[in-house]
């Protein structure tokens, strides 16, 4: 794999055809809009003439990877092998899983972190009638009154490892740095996600965890937790949202040691104990959860999904359906972070071998694992519920709903019962599209900008998820705060009347619109001024 240099790589110009070709493709990301400047091009090529054109639009589609981008392409030419998947359409070939093939990872799962997860409750029990979590907030001595100490999966493994077999197993397997990890790419990697900072936020709310709610038999184990109710969602999320600033926060964070390093370690202990609490309530009441149709919770394929779902959708879904579009480069090094992560998980990490691979994998799990339930749409409305004129994003419902159907398209929209809005709202949506493609593509141009934002984001984003108000006012351990129960479920929240105290993330929808109707208005001004300079030219030149 090739290696880049610092200046090469992030002093790069915006691809190989400059801004002219990232705005086309963005602006095809929408059918109406790509008809719109397919006649803006015959316009350019009437009345400025060829030597005036700023770039090709025609000969520009056939320098587009359509199969690979979640983009609708008039031109296509669909054949036997073509399938669509939720608005995705790409070509199917031999290495891609059909459901006969994933059906073996729904019942395979990490077996060492349940063995080590025994070990570790016989060396400090659990609270009783309670899920072994990481930590126990607010738990009291009945006796002293005073707060137990914190009960740590994490520490528990590092300090027992060599006093148990299976403990050492775990602790000297996490702790292996396997040959193909490049820390230089690790690191580029977790440059990546920075670098393209509020749409990525925006795709792993709305099409990697609420899209996500799509998958049916994942929901089922999200329900039984509870945590998914429209008072509590905002809170998952953000657990959610420190994990993924964890481990892209710094280099020394992900390696053996770091902070996002052990809150892997301590997820996948969590995964296994959340599996435990289910199977056993299965045992003894066989209809509360069916592994026979569901799979074994927490198994293979869904955590295959999930590390997916940070990763490959946003690169070729979600980013692109936001008008950006990452370089090969980027692409290689941020799939090559999410293989670690999945490697601390304890989840299979050969479909994260190359990107090729990892594209594959998802799109295999479109077309067969995303079949939303009514469960499905319960979590997803939550979800939209939970964060309506919420800080920092102050995104109202309308908004809210039109970017969630913007990202996950009108299809599973619909299936996840997500709300319709106005065409004002997607006019929003569309202009905070425009703000952020081409903000990112401007600061990703120039090295001293590029080095300037990754660093702005890091610290603006880690300091909202720790502010008391906005975000957790603490670091999470990673606890499920309702543990799994027979007549536990999640039931469709309300909706909540929030007063609105600020434009939020809608100001980038104004601006966004405002910027390009007057660079319209300027083209078109300009288009016509030179028509009309060309037409009295040429009636001088008849007189």
């Amino acid at each position: 794999m090739a290696e880049l240099s610092g200046a090469s790589d992030r002093g790069a110009t915006v691809g190989n055809h400059g801004i002219g070709q990232h705005l086309h493709i963005y602006l095809m990301s929408n059918r109406a809009i790509y008809i719109l400047f397919h006649f803006f091009e015959i316009f350019n090529t009437i009345f400025l003439g060829h030597k005036l054109r700023l770039f090709s639009f025609s000969s520009l589609l056939a320098k587009i990877p359509f199969r690979k981008m979640a983009i609708p392409n008039l031109f296509r030419r669909s054949d036997e092998n073509t399938r669509t998947a939720w608005g995705y359409s790409f070509q199917w070939t031999p290495e891609h899983l059909s459901g006969e093939q994933m059906e073996p990872m729904k019942h395979s799962y990490d077996r060492l972190a349940d063995e080590c997860l025994t070990r570790l409750n016989e060396i400090s029990p659990p609270p009783q009638k309670a899920l072994p979590r990481t930590t126990d907030r607010g738990a009291q001595n009945s006796k002293t009154g005073k707060e137990k100490p914190k009960r740590d999966l994490y520490l528990l493994l590092r300090d027992n490892a060599d006093k148990d077999d299976k403990l050492a197993e775990l602790w000297n397997q996490v702790n292996t740095v396997p040959d193909w990890v490049d820390w230089d790419q690790i690191e580029r990697g977790q440059e990546v996600f920075y670098r393209y900072g509020i749409p990525a936020l925006n795709a792993l709310g709305f099409e990697s965890l609420l899209g996500g709610m799509g998958a049916g038999r994942i929901v089922e184990t999200l329900a039984r937790t509870g945590g998914f109710s429209a008072k509590i969602a905002r809170h998952r999320m953000f657990e959610t949202t420190q994990f993924v600033f964890q481990v892209t926060m710094s280099l020394k964070n992900i390696q053996p040691g770091g902070d996002g390093f052990a809150s892997a370690v301590r997820v996948r202990l969590l995964h296994a104990a959340v599996r435990a609490r289910i199977l056993n309530l299965a045992k003894t009441r066989p209809d509360y959860y069916s592994v026979e149709r569901f799979g074994v919770p927490v198994n293979d394929l869904d955590c295959i999904s999930t590390i997916g779902s940070f990763s490959t959708l946003l690169v070729w879904l979600s980013l692109p359906r936001q008008g950006i579009f990452l370089r090969e480069q980027e692409i290689l090094d941020y799939i090559a972070l999410w293989r670690l992560v999945a490697y601390y998980l304890g989840t299979p990490t050969k479909p994260f071998e190359s990107p090729e691979k990892a594209r594959k994998m998802m799109e295999s799990i479109l077309v067969y694992e995303v079949n939303p339930t009514e469960m499905s749409k319960i979590l997803a409305n939550n979800i939209i519920t939970s964060l309506e004129n919420t800080p920092p994003a102050w995104g109202s419902r309308g908004f809210l709903e039109a970017t969630a159907r913007w990202l996950n398209g009108k299809e599973l929209s619909d299936r996840l019962g997500i709300g319709t809005p106005g065409y004002y709202y997607y006019g929003l949506v569309l202009g905070y599209c425009i703000f952020v493609s081409l903000w990112c593509y401007v600061q990703r141009t120039f090295l001293y900008l590029d080095r300037r934002h990754i660093a702005r984001m890091r610290r603006h984003f880690w300091k909202i998820i720790l502010d008391e108000k906005i975000g957790l006012g603490e670091e999470t351990k990673f606890d499920f705060k309702y543990v799994p129960g027979y007549d536990l479920t999640t039931e469709q929240g309300g909706k909540v009347e929030r007063i609105k105290q600020n434009f939020g993330i809608e100001l980038l929808g104004f601006l966004g619109l405002a910027g390009a109707t007057v660079t319209t208005a300027a083209m078109g001004t300009i288009g016509y001024v030179t028509y009309l300079r060309a037409q009295w030219g040429w009636k001088l030149m008849e007189m």
